[in-house]
């Protein structure tokens, strides 16, 4: 069931369904969300089981403000408060030592939770609504089977989650890739994920070099989407060069069929492309780039084609989110 998010009585719904323990359809400004009372640990299992999601791999928790953090971090570092104050509401996710006795399940047993304030007016209405009603966090990671594509619209929720989940409907995701994520417990921003917000966005905010998190010795705090093989389509994706795709259509020729092809120019040189390829327009911008990744490979997915063949994006700093998708979706 869609409802129009900006109805107050389909916020007042959503709550009452939380409150029951059950899940809702939540729209952010990265992806769509699969929302449920992050201390709540039956319903928690719920978002787990939905997904196929393993239990341990845990889930973002969003607030309704940086006031929130208090009810389940034990510490909030100097710089992760900079960030807070520099990105919130936002595309970033905090990666904090956890409060013992809250959270534990969404934070897939970890000493450490993932919070973020989404920069969304659906998603700030529901998480006020339910605070008011005792329930201070919501749990939401992408509302897909785990490892698949990650929902850019209401239509993309229900069509893989079914109709009898409570979707708010917050129109398409403006940002279109998740959250960026930064490990602040180990005393310096370590980046787990990359996103929207740069290295350079972050090291500016906070006054410190961001860290990677394979230069450092311990090991990081499992982050959503961090696995080598996510965000996939059931079309095999490759990532290849302009110059690859082109030579490699025009050695199949009228032999290319059930085929996706996502690039920035159309690569026929032409001469017409065969009937069974179906060419995306890439943009060009990182940020139109990334609002239109996962609708592109939902698109080319339920036209049944069985490759996706895209465009290594460049190599360079603000293309970093929309790189890291690709390669595990092609993983």
């Amino acid at each position: 069931m869609i409802l129009d998010g900006a109805s107050p009585q389909a916020i007042a719904q959503a709550v009452q369904v939380l409150q029951r323990g059950e899940l809702v359809g939540l729209p952010t400004e990265t992806v769509y969300g699969l929302a449920a009372d992050a201390c709540n640990e039956a319903a928690v299992a719920q978002i787990f089981a939905t997904k196929g999601r393993p239990a341990n791999h845990p889930l973002i928790v969003h607030v309704a403000s940086a006031n929130g953090v208090a009810d389940f971090a034990a510490d909030v570092p100097a710089f992760a408060q900079r960030l807070m104050n520099a990105f919130w509401p936002g595309p970033l996710t905090l990666i904090l030592p956890r409060r013992p006795v809250v959270g534990a399940a969404a934070a897939g047993g970890q000493n450490s939770i993932g919070l973020r304030c989404p920069a969304h007016p659906v998603a700030l209405a529901l998480l006020q609504a339910c605070a008011v009603q005792g329930i201070f966090g919501l749990a939401a990671p992408s509302a897909n089977l785990f490892g698949r594509v990650s929902p850019t619209t209401a239509a993309h929720v229900q069509s893989e989650l079914g109709r009898d989940l409570l979707v708010l409907d917050g129109g398409a995701c403006e940002v279109g890739i998740e959250s960026t994520i930064i490990d602040c417990t180990r005393g310096a921003p370590v980046l787990l994920r990359p996103g929207q917000i740069s290295r350079a966005h972050i090291e500016a905010a906070c006054g410190m070099a961001v860290l990677d998190k394979d230069a450092l010795q311990a090991p990081a705090p499992r982050a959503s989407g961090t696995l080598e093989s996510h965000y996939a389509p059931r079309a095999k994706v490759r990532l290849m060069a302009a110059s690859d795709i082109a030579a490699k259509l025009q050695a199949l020729g009228p032999h290319a069929n059930n085929l996706g092809v996502w690039s920035v120019q159309r690569p026929d040189a032409g001469e017409g492309l065969s009937a069974g390829v179906l060419w995306r327009a890439q943009p060009t911008t990182a940020e139109q780039a990334a609002h239109e990744l996962f609708t592109v490979l939902r698109d080319l997915d339920a036209r049944g084609v069985q490759q996706i063949w895209v465009e290594q994006p460049p190599d360079t700093p603000e293309w970093e989110g929309v790189r890291d998708r690709l390669q595990r979706a092609a993983a």
